[in-house]
Protein backbone atom coordinates (compact mmCIF):
# COMPACT_ATOMS: atom_id res chain seq x y z
CA UNK A 1 0.00 0.00 0.00
CA UNK A 2 1.42 3.42 -0.83
CA UNK A 3 1.24 5.97 1.70
CA UNK A 4 1.64 9.86 1.61
CA UNK A 5 1.22 11.60 4.75
CA UNK A 6 2.28 14.86 6.01
CA UNK A 7 2.23 16.99 9.67
CA UNK A 8 1.64 20.30 10.44
CA UNK A 9 0.92 22.69 13.27
CA UNK A 10 -0.87 25.78 12.84
CA UNK A 11 -2.36 28.95 14.51
CA UNK A 12 -5.38 30.41 13.26
CA UNK A 13 -6.89 33.60 13.62
CA UNK A 14 -9.75 35.83 11.97
CA UNK A 15 -8.10 39.51 13.70
CA UNK A 16 -4.26 38.71 14.18
CA UNK A 17 -2.40 38.31 11.39
CA UNK A 18 0.69 35.38 10.61
CA UNK A 19 3.10 38.37 10.41
CA UNK A 20 2.00 39.70 13.49
CA UNK A 21 1.97 36.31 14.78
CA UNK A 22 5.52 35.15 13.64
CA UNK A 23 6.32 38.49 15.45
CA UNK A 24 4.80 37.67 18.90
CA UNK A 25 5.93 33.81 18.93
CA UNK A 26 9.74 34.92 17.92
CA UNK A 27 9.62 31.93 15.46
CA UNK A 28 9.50 32.74 11.31
CA UNK A 29 6.29 30.51 9.98
CA UNK A 30 6.67 27.53 7.01
CA UNK A 31 3.92 29.01 5.02
CA UNK A 32 1.01 31.81 5.90
CA UNK A 33 -2.42 32.01 4.46
CA UNK A 34 -3.49 35.34 4.88
CA UNK A 35 -7.24 36.15 5.52
CA UNK A 36 -9.35 37.28 2.49
CA UNK A 37 -6.52 36.83 0.16
CA UNK A 38 -8.84 35.08 -2.48
CA UNK A 39 -12.07 36.71 -1.78
CA UNK A 40 -12.79 39.40 0.68
CA UNK A 41 -17.18 39.18 1.32
CA UNK A 42 -16.99 36.64 2.76
CA UNK A 43 -13.74 36.24 3.69
CA UNK A 44 -11.78 32.89 1.47
CA UNK A 45 -9.49 31.65 3.58
CA UNK A 46 -11.91 32.35 6.56
CA UNK A 47 -8.86 33.07 8.91
CA UNK A 48 -5.09 34.04 8.89
CA UNK A 49 -2.67 30.71 9.23
CA UNK A 50 0.63 30.79 11.01
CA UNK A 51 2.32 27.01 10.07
CA UNK A 52 5.23 24.72 10.79
CA UNK A 53 5.44 21.79 8.69
CA UNK A 54 6.44 18.32 9.40
CA UNK A 55 9.46 16.62 6.99
CA UNK A 56 7.48 15.32 3.86
CA UNK A 57 8.50 11.85 3.75
CA UNK A 58 7.06 8.29 2.27
CA UNK A 59 9.13 6.36 4.77
CA UNK A 60 9.30 8.13 8.30
CA UNK A 61 6.17 6.60 10.13
CA UNK A 62 3.71 9.14 11.51
CA UNK A 63 5.28 9.33 14.98
CA UNK A 64 8.48 10.73 13.86
CA UNK A 65 7.45 13.34 11.78
CA UNK A 66 5.35 14.19 14.52
CA UNK A 67 8.45 14.20 16.81
CA UNK A 68 11.00 16.16 14.07
CA UNK A 69 7.99 19.09 14.32
CA UNK A 70 7.91 18.44 17.96
CA UNK A 71 11.61 19.68 17.92
CA UNK A 72 11.33 22.47 16.03
CA UNK A 73 8.52 23.52 18.37
CA UNK A 74 9.41 22.93 21.70
CA UNK A 75 11.34 26.02 22.71
CA UNK A 76 8.59 28.39 21.66
CA UNK A 77 5.56 26.35 23.40
CA UNK A 78 5.15 28.33 26.37
CA UNK A 79 4.79 31.64 24.17
CA UNK A 80 2.83 29.24 21.48
CA UNK A 81 0.15 28.57 24.18
CA UNK A 82 -0.27 31.63 25.48
CA UNK A 83 -1.21 33.18 21.92
CA UNK A 84 -3.51 30.56 21.51
CA UNK A 85 -4.79 31.26 25.19
CA UNK A 86 -5.28 35.12 23.65
CA UNK A 87 -6.81 33.54 20.63
CA UNK A 88 -9.18 31.07 21.91
CA UNK A 89 -10.39 33.63 24.73
CA UNK A 90 -11.46 36.27 21.71
CA UNK A 91 -12.28 33.60 18.90
CA UNK A 92 -13.57 30.49 20.45
CA UNK A 93 -12.23 27.59 17.92
CA UNK A 94 -9.48 29.84 16.05
CA UNK A 95 -6.46 28.44 18.45
CA UNK A 96 -3.78 25.67 17.62
CA UNK A 97 -3.74 22.67 15.56
CA UNK A 98 -1.47 19.31 15.35
CA UNK A 99 -2.77 18.67 11.50
CA UNK A 100 -1.77 14.86 10.38
CA UNK A 101 -2.94 13.98 7.11
CA UNK A 102 -2.62 10.47 5.17
CA UNK A 103 -3.55 9.10 1.61
CA UNK A 104 -3.65 5.66 1.36
CA UNK A 105 -3.53 4.22 -2.00
CA UNK A 106 -2.38 1.58 -5.14
CA UNK A 107 0.75 1.47 -5.17
CA UNK A 108 0.57 2.22 -8.47
CA UNK A 109 -2.22 4.61 -8.36
CA UNK A 110 -2.64 7.19 -5.43
CA UNK A 111 -4.07 10.51 -4.37
CA UNK A 112 -0.69 10.78 -3.73
CA UNK A 113 2.24 13.59 -5.29
CA UNK A 114 3.81 10.47 -7.25
CA UNK A 115 7.54 12.26 -7.08
CA UNK A 116 6.98 11.94 -3.45
CA UNK A 117 6.92 8.17 -3.74
CA UNK A 118 10.30 6.06 -3.98
CA UNK A 119 9.91 2.84 -6.00
CA UNK A 120 11.92 0.09 -3.74
CA UNK A 121 11.84 2.54 -0.46
CA UNK A 122 9.54 0.86 1.90
CA UNK A 123 6.07 3.02 2.85
CA UNK A 124 5.52 4.30 6.31
CA UNK A 125 3.62 1.88 8.50
CA UNK A 126 0.02 2.35 7.06
CA UNK A 127 -1.82 1.65 10.25
CA UNK A 128 -0.88 2.47 13.57
CA UNK A 129 0.94 4.97 14.91
CA UNK A 130 0.98 6.97 18.61
CA UNK A 131 1.98 10.28 20.64
CA UNK A 132 3.93 9.79 23.74
CA UNK A 133 4.37 11.93 26.54
CA UNK A 134 6.24 14.77 25.34
CA UNK A 135 4.03 15.13 22.12
CA UNK A 136 0.70 15.39 24.56
CA UNK A 137 2.79 18.00 26.96
CA UNK A 138 3.32 19.73 23.97
CA UNK A 139 -0.30 19.92 22.84
CA UNK A 140 -1.82 20.50 26.43
CA UNK A 141 0.51 23.34 26.77
CA UNK A 142 -0.18 24.84 23.08
CA UNK A 143 -3.47 24.62 24.06
CA UNK A 144 -3.54 22.48 20.75
CA UNK A 145 -6.38 20.06 18.89
CA UNK A 146 -5.07 17.41 16.94
CA UNK A 147 -7.21 16.84 13.64
CA UNK A 148 -6.07 13.60 11.65
CA UNK A 149 -7.43 13.68 8.11
CA UNK A 150 -7.20 10.14 6.13
CA UNK A 151 -8.23 9.80 2.92
CA UNK A 152 -8.04 6.94 0.00
CA UNK A 153 -9.51 4.45 -2.33
CA UNK A 154 -12.52 2.61 -1.09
Amino acid sequence: MKVDQYVYFALKSERISAAEMAIRLGIKPDEVTVRGSKRADPPRPAVHIWQMNGPRSTSMPVDDMIAVLIDRLEPFGEAIGMLAEELDRAEPGNTAVLQVVRFFGDDEESAADEEAYIPGVPSPRPLGWHLDRRVLRFLELTRAELDVDEYGDT
